[in-house]
């Protein structure tokens, strides 16, 4: 590297005397397991004339230097980039890809512009690394941070050994633990990840952040991107924000959507199966990875260029093609809260409240959704899960829609506008919107928090309602005929997101009369 630390790496070649373009996977994860990470198969691009370069990241099993997560990855991605396409085995060109971090640091190297490189594929990536990825709507994600540093950043490839690995290993046995009590792990973090501390101290939009933060660097990005993702993506949001931020920047860019969470990548979770086309291995991943590299390295034209946008649309449960995203010709669909059903027309005129018990003791506990804690490494906790057994919970407010007679297909961003009276503590509020199948199944599509911290400038004077737009995130779903839309409300979801405040308190939610909360749905045209 450029200041004179040592990366190392392992170097797959086609055998072949002539020079090959190279593409460079950089992980935090080790570079001795599958050469494609979880979903590429990196032989199949040896094979297919690629030169595979894998390199542990700084500081990181067989890596030199210090772990700093995030901050050295543009220079370093640059600097490996540039030094692998002077190799007399390397033809001048140069891709990247990988998956959640790796596909962070495809991106922030991608923003250096090193000689040679053609194209990037990151996948499940976010925008930044504050929000989106440590927070959401100003909640800390206490769930996936905590479990990410304590057993992928220590557990293995932080050079522990002896007590200190013995300690690392106790700790996340006792998980459940400390998700309920985080303050009981300061001591090993502030010794062995000294930048957790950080990340809790500072707050999202802080300085600290734009260090490494693709948003900041869209304009400076300028080589063909492909961008996949899925709909329990914990990182969903910065995809999706990538992809539109890049391509407003005149870059190409396309979109692959699937129905998959961070470790799910068959479609396939406990209580739902998208079928056989769902899978990555039936759209053939690699496959997407080649053709992109192919049409952009090699000048390959391939096949015609097809819509940027492809989408798997869960409840009809079949992909489909799109111009661009936001998808075009989408219409907002306003549903008011209405006693404890959701209308669409006019706000109701008559006024209605109900009261939000917050208790941090026994906190409204997280049901699936776009989670990534320990359970999904099986499926077990995340995605489209059942939420009856939340919605028989007295801090759960539920509001029903009726009945639908057609199909209402949604297809994009949405969002509830609720009028809130927070407790002079602060207040969490927190929404999902949820599929009830005709048996009463009530499937959740997607959820969010937006957070109301007393002298944060987030929450009003004690007392006084404020209106609160919660980003719930996006769909591409089919409500079939016979099924109906549900808004739930609560104000925790731990441990995914960590509770606040941390006292006893009450709130208020407000609706119709002079408070019109309401839910906002990206209707697609005809559907």
């Amino acid at each position: 590297m450029r200041d004179g630390t040592l990366l190392s790496a392992d170097l797959y070649r086609p055998d072949t005397a002539d020079p090959v373009p190279v593409l460079v996977r950089r992980t935090p994860y080790g570079k001795s397991g599958s050469p494609g990470g979880a979903s590429v198969d990196g032989l199949r691009l040896v094979r297919s004339g690629y030169a595979l370069l894998v390199q542990d990241v700084r500081g990181r099993f067989g890596s030199g230097g210090a772990f700093e997560p995030y901050w050295h990855e543009a220079a370093d991605g640059a600097d490996t980039v540039a030094w692998a396409v002077r190799q007399p085995w390397c033809d001048g060109s140069a891709g990247m890809f990988g998956r959640s971090y790796e596909a962070m640091a495809a991106l922030l190297a991608a923003a250096e512009r090193p000689p040679g490189l053609g194209a990037i594929a990151p996948h499940v990536a976010g925008s930044g690394f504050d929000e989106g990825w440590t927070r959401q709507g100003g909640a800390f994600q206490l769930g996936f941070v905590l479990y990410w540093v304590l057993y992928d950043l220590l557990l293995e490839g932080a050079g522990l050994a002896g007590a200190e690995l013995d300690e690392v290993a106790r700790a996340v046995d006792r998980i459940e633990e400390l998700y309920r009590d985080p303050d009981a792990a300061s001591d090993l973090l502030d010794r062995l990840a000294p930048y957790y501390r950080q990340w809790r101290e500072h707050p999202g939009g802080h300085p600290y952040w734009r260090r490494a933060a693709p948003r900041e660097a869209y304009p400076a990005i300028d080589v063909p991107v492909l961008h996949l993702t899925g709909w329990y993506d914990i990182f969903l949001a910065g995809a999706l924000e990538n992809y539109r931020g890049i391509r407003e920047c005149g870059t190409p860019s396309r979109l692959v959507v699937g129905p998959w969470s961070h470790c799910v990548t068959d479609g396939i979770f406990p209580q739902r199966r998208y079928g056989l086309a769902a899978d990555e291995r039936s759209i053939d991943v690699t496959g997407l990875h080649l053709d992109h590299f192919d049409r952009h390295l090699r000048r390959r034209a391939g096949g015609p260029e097809t819509d940027p946008v492809r989408l798997f649309v869960t409840g009809a449960d079949a992909w489909r093609s799109f111009p661009d995203w936001p998808v075009p010709g989408t219409q907002d669909l306003v549903l008011h809260l209405n006693g404890r059903g959701l209308t669409a027309g006019p706000a109701p005129e008559v006024p209605g409240a109900d009261r939000l018990r917050h208790d941090p003791a026994d906190p409204v506990p997280t049901l699936g959704g776009a989670t990534a804690l320990p359970g999904q490494f099986t499926g077990g906790d995340c995605g489209p899960l059942d939420q009856r057994e939340v919605e028989r919970r007295a801090d759960v407010l539920c509001f029903t829609g009726e009945e639908l007679t057609d199909p209402l297909t949604v297809v994009g961003d949405t969002a509830m506008t609720v009028y809130v009276t927070p407790d002079a503590a602060g207040a969490d509020l927190t929404g999902k919107l949820v599929d009830v199948h005709p048996d009463g199944r009530a499937e959740l599509l997607c959820d969010g928090v937006r957070r109301l911290a007393p002298g944060a400038g987030t929450a009003p004077a004690p007392g006084e309602p404020v209106e609160v737009t919660v980003a719930l995130g996006a769909v591409g779903h089919v409500f079939r005929a016979g099924h109906r839309i549900r808004l739930e409300i609560a104000a925790s979801n731990a441990p995914r997101f960590d509770v606040h405040p941390p006292v006893l308190a009450h709130h208020t939610v407000h609706h119709g009369g002079d408070h019109p909360s309401r839910l906002l749905l990206p209707r697609l045209s005809g559907g």
